[in-house]
């Protein structure tokens, strides 16, 4: 009862968040919903015999998410610190029910948990969590986060309890976006580079491990290093993605003319933004980056003007996550990267990115709220005073004194 009386206890008087940031995410929210749209025609009609079946369903997850960052964004996030730990063990447990048999698999990965008609990925979670988690510790062990048995083991052996998690399922993308937002948000911390080192190198030999004795991680990446030899099978989906981004040119093909939704696998999830290439070009794409970057650019400017530090952390290693994810999904649509199998956020189709995406920004819009001071209280009643009239008597006075200037009325 204590915890529920703080959580909604009078917070501090807040000015105007950042409606910059807010607008930018709002118009991207809408943007995907017409390129989900565009993207999914084809295979909501085939399938489903409805061409509206993923707008639909979108739509209603778009109008939750708007919800959602709004709440989020009333909500103070000091008041997240006593969450902190029940959120990071109710995702740490969603995400072994996942790997223990009763996630739900598609796409060759148990990474959802199936409740009723509702798909939760706790992956998606589990970054957010993890922020928090991470800006809560470092906030309380400041003075001493040079240390290596306070400040680096303890935020190593938590995050790797995240990765081994996203790698039994298998999610590779998820466990590199993990382990990436714990070195940043160390090394914002002021970690010991020495240790941080040590700890990437570490890092980068267990990916190497992972990846080669794990055989389709190595067949997946000796197809992507030789796409044109493995475009019928294996690098099927990153070969017909590039393909995309060629037949859009400079200025695209045009919204709804796209051909590859009718090769593509997941065009409208993972690989939208090959999509957005073929429709828009590389102009939608210039756009597409400089949209993530205004996003991440105005998140690390909330960052730096936070007034405390627990803020500044929670607020850089959300705009890490926006960014580092679109770069990352960007990356694997253009072949740059194998296929990870993360979506472009606030764009691609799925209500569990969208919504948690949603609410990571609304907890960043709530940080970038100026604190003006203490909510006001309301002032006790008081009854007005009653008018009143003395009447002194030439007795009150002194010698000499004049009775006329003692009236008062």
């Amino acid at each position: 009862m204590k915890m529920l009386r703080s959580l909604f206890a009078p917070g501090a008087r807040v000015g105007a968040m950042d409606v910059v940031l807010a607008a930018v995410v709002v118009a991207l929210i809408g943007f995907g919903l017409v390129m989900v749209y565009s993207a999914s025609v084809v295979e909501a009609t085939a399938d489903f015999g409805n061409p509206h079946y993923f707008l639909q369903r979108h739509g209603v997850f778009a109008l939750l998410a708007l919800a959602v960052m709004f709440v989020a964004s009333r909500f103070d996030y000091h008041k997240l610190r006593p969450l902190t730990y029940p959120v990071l063990g109710l995702v740490t447990l969603l995400m072994v029910l996942s790997v223990a048999g009763f996630g739900h698999t598609g796409g060759g990965a148990a990474r959802w948990l199936r409740i009723g008609p509702i798909h939760v990925q706790p992956s998606e979670a589990a970054k957010v969590a993890l922020v928090l988690w991470l800006g809560y510790s470092l906030d309380r062990k400041r003075e001493r986060v040079k240390t290596f048995s306070i400040g680096m083991l303890p935020h190593l052996l938590m995050a790797g309890v995240l990765v081994l998690l996203c790698m039994k399922q298998p999610d590779f993308g998820g466990a590199a976006v993990l382990l990436f937002l714990t070195f940043a948000m160390l090394f914002v911390a002021g970690a010991r580079l020495g240790y941080l080192l040590g700890a990437l190198m570490l890092g980068a030999l267990f990916a190497t491990w992972a990846i080669r004795f794990t055989p389709y991680r190595w067949e997946r990446m000796l197809a992507w290093s030789n796409m044109a030899e493995h475009r019928q099978d294996l690098a099927y989906q990153p070969f017909q993605s590039v393909m995309s981004f060629g037949s859009g040119e400079i200025t695209g093909l045009g919204l709804g003319k796209g051909l590859q939704v009718l090769y593509l696998p997941e065009s409208h999830t993972d690989f939208i933004s090959a999509i957005i290439g073929e429709e828009l070009g590389f102009i939608g794409i210039l756009g597409l980056c400089a949209v993530y970057l205004v996003i991440v650019a105005r998140g690390v400017r909330v960052a730096l003007s936070a007034e405390d530090e627990y803020g500044s952390y929670v607020a850089f290693g959300l705009s890490v996550l926006f960014g580092v994810q679109a770069l990352v999904n960007m990356s694997v649509a253009m072949a740059v990267l194998p296929t990870k199998g993360l979506t472009l956020p606030f764009v691609s189709y799925g209500g569990s990115s969208l919504l948690v995406s949603a609410a990571a920004m609304g907890i960043l819009l709530n940080i970038s709220r100026p604190r003006l001071g203490p909510a006001p209280l309301a002032a006790p009643y008081t009854a007005a005073p009653e008018a009143s009239a003395t009447v002194l008597t030439e007795s009150t006075f002194g010698d000499g004194a004049d009775p006329a200037e003692g009236a008062r009325a």
